[in-house]
Parts: structure tokens; sequence; C-alpha cells
């Protein structure tokens, strides 16, 4: 059982709770995404497995997952990154956004980058593939009506389209 830290407005601890507890009494919670990006400026996005129960087949981030009652941000992204994709780098901070959607419990997202042109080793369970784009095809992909996990488009609207 997953058990997650609940977290108030400003990101202090005031709880714990089972990941199930948590979405049906839409407590606010930590989560995590990693942006990897090549030696060309492209950035990898991970598409989702049909088997994972929230947005299968839609593109990712590069990593993403919840962290883990106890974990810092920075364990949990490492966790994730080697669990979804079989290797880590080292990484940087990027943003931390609040992050509230109605009929979804809110969210603290910490995200970090780095720089990793692979090779990956995607876990079939929960990414069907990684494929690195540009800003500019991702902005095409968008527009196109491809589906873009909601946290996704949140950070790629605040920081990059």
């Amino acid at each position: 059982m997953e058990v997650l830290d609940v977290v108030d407005k400003d990101d202090n601890i005031i709880g714990k709770a089972p990941k199930k507890e948590v979405y049906r009494k839409l407590l606010r919670h930590r989560i995590v995404h990693v942006l990897i990006f090549d030696n060309k400026g492209r950035m990898a996005l991970q598409l989702r497995s049909k088997r994972v129960s929230f947005c299968p087949g839609h593109w990712c981030t590069s990593v993403g997952g919840h962290v883990q009652s106890g974990e810092s941000y920075e364990e949990a992204a490492l966790r994730e990154y080697q669990e979804e994709l079989g290797t880590t780098s080292k990484l940087e901070f990027f943003s931390k956004d609040s992050y509230e959607v109605a009929g979804c419990p809110p969210k603290v997202l910490v995200t970090f980058k780095t720089q990793h042109d692979g090779p990956f080793f995607p876990n079939p369970d929960v990414v069907a593939k990684l494929e690195f784009f540009s800003i500019k095809e991702i902005e095409k992909m968008i527009k196109s009506g491809e589906k873009f996990h909601p946290e996704l488009l949140f950070l790629l609207r605040k920081y990059f389209l």
C-alpha cells in the first residue's frame, strides 16, 4: 500500500494517508516530474502504457510520480526515474508549483531537469515509448489533438509555450 504525505498550501506535512484515501478525499499531496533533454535541447516525452490507470496512452513528462511518505522530492524523482526508465542522471531543480484542477486532489508539483542521451530501458508496464521532441514539435502535437497528461500541459504552458 502506497502511503503519501498530506501537505498544506505551503507544503508543510500535516499528515499521511494511503494513496486511495488521498484521491477519495481530495487531499493535497506531492508529485515529482523529471524533464530530460538531449544534447540537442530536445525534450523526452514518455508515452504512457495502456496498462496504467490514469491517462493511459497520453504523452507525459519524461518521468513522473508520487512522493511517498518520508521521501524527499529528489529521492522520489530518482526512484521514479529508475523504475520507469531503468537509469538515472544528475538532477537539477527546475520548478515548484501549486497545481489545482476541479475534481482532482490539489498537488505540489516539483520538477527537475537533466541532460541525458540514453540509453534508456523503459518499463513496459508503465512506458509504451520514450521519444525526444523539439518544443515546436510538441506544440504542433498539442494543436493536432494528441493526448497529453494534464500536468505536462500545465508545465509546458507555464514554462515553454
